[in-house]
């Protein structure tokens, strides 16, 4: 599984694109974690990219690196031409204007101490809007986009607020310097304005319901502001409603690369299987997620040799002990990093091989 290599890069314009991302951290008695090994990855205009895998593979690392939030320990990050790891001071911040995290708690990203208004005209505070329009009306339409009434809320603390109302005034503070894709208030695009979000679990701490109404609104922001989207989640099921294309994660490495559906229709890698048969009622012909996936993740304090899969894949042979697997196209769009992946042949409607 777990591998390297950049195939599944694509030609063309990209808003956004990662290379070879490495982030080590020293731990104690002088021990490297080897939390993202070596990553690549890209976004199109438009575009939302679901990054899943368990817990502890670097989802929210990668996430952090992109931003600059935490400094890469090699790799490049490409947003809108420019290189975030050779900016520093005010370049690096006024280049991160237009890319905007969501963080996974909604309700301790924001202050305890300060009114919904001043939490959400923080970002205009610091980077006046190049418009010159008035900055409460733009905070007001900013809280009424994300269906939050601006007037009721204004002089309200974050602690009188549900998680879901939290999680949109944090969209909303994000947004607060976009401009309508569709100039729907009458204003053209910024070349600064937010237009990634890079969102780190953003319904995970939320219920059901609510996770449902969060997932509409972000549709509907991502259209009305021409926004792309990074969707760092563990919920496989969350992940496909709303992804265009999904990378799954292990260890700090990439398993898989595709598009949404088939990636759910026809899993390649082992481990992104063994994810897919853990969902209930997942309606895919695949054995019991017990006997795809065994034992428990190995640190990354020292990973496995070759594949990092390799110990808990029931198809790893010698060759995954000493041979790590590079990206590679099993079909179209579709990229997988492992020695021995599954490729089921497409059918039609009719249960005719394609």
């Amino acid at each position: 599984m777990a591998g390297s290599g950049t195939a599944h890069l694509r030609d063309g314009e990209t808003v956004l694109s990662v290379q070879n991302l490495v982030m080590e951290f020293r731990s104690r008695r002088n021990r490297t974690v080897q939390a993202v090994s070596d990553v690549s990855f890209d976004l199109t205009p438009g575009e939302t990219l679901g990054l899943v895998g368990e817990s502890g593979c670097g989802k929210t690392t990668i996430g952090q690196a992109t931003m600059q939030l935490e400094t890469p320990t090699a790799g490049t990050v490409m947003f809108n031409g420019r290189d975030l790891t050779r900016l520093s001071g005010a370049p690096l911040r006024r280049a991160r204007r237009g890319m905007q995290m969501i963080f996974q708690d909604p309700v301790s990203s924001l202050n305890p101490r300060r009114r919904v208004h001043d939490l959400v005209r923080e970002n205009l505070d610091i980077w006046p809007s190049d418009l010159h329009t008035d900055g409460d009306l733009l905070v007001s339409e900013a809280l009424e986009a994300v269906g939050i009434d601006a007037a009721a809320s204004a002089d309200r603390h974050a602690h009188e607020f549900s998680g879901g109302q939290c999680q949109r005034i944090c969209i909303a503070r994000a947004l607060v310097n976009a401009r309508p894709a569709k100039v729907a208030w009458g204003r053209g695009a910024l070349s600064d304005e937010p237009s990634v979000l890079i969102l780190d679990e953003p319904v995970s701490a939320l219920d059901v319901s609510v996770q449902a109404q969060i997932l509409n609104l972000l549709e509907d922001l991502k259209d009305g502001y021409g926004l792309s989207m990074v969707f760092i989640s563990h919920d496989l099921a969350v992940v496909k409603n709303i992804s265009d294309r999904i990378m799954v994660m292990y260890l700090g490495k990439v398993c898989e690369v595709a598009p949404s559906s088939e990636l759910y229709d026809m899993p390649a890698h082992p481990y992104t299987r063994a994810l897919l048969a853990s969902i209930p009622r997942h309606g895919l012909d695949l054995p019991p997620a017990a006997e795809l996936i065994h034992g428990e993740p190995p640190s990354p304090l020292d990973p496995p040799s070759g594949c990092r899969f390799r110990t808990r894949c029931p198809n790893a042979t010698e060759r995954c002990t000493n041979e790590e697997p590079e990206l590679r196209a099993v079909r179209g769009d579709h990229f997988v990093a492992c020695h021995h992946p599954h490729t089921p042949v497409p059918v039609n409607v009719t249960g005719i091989p394609t």
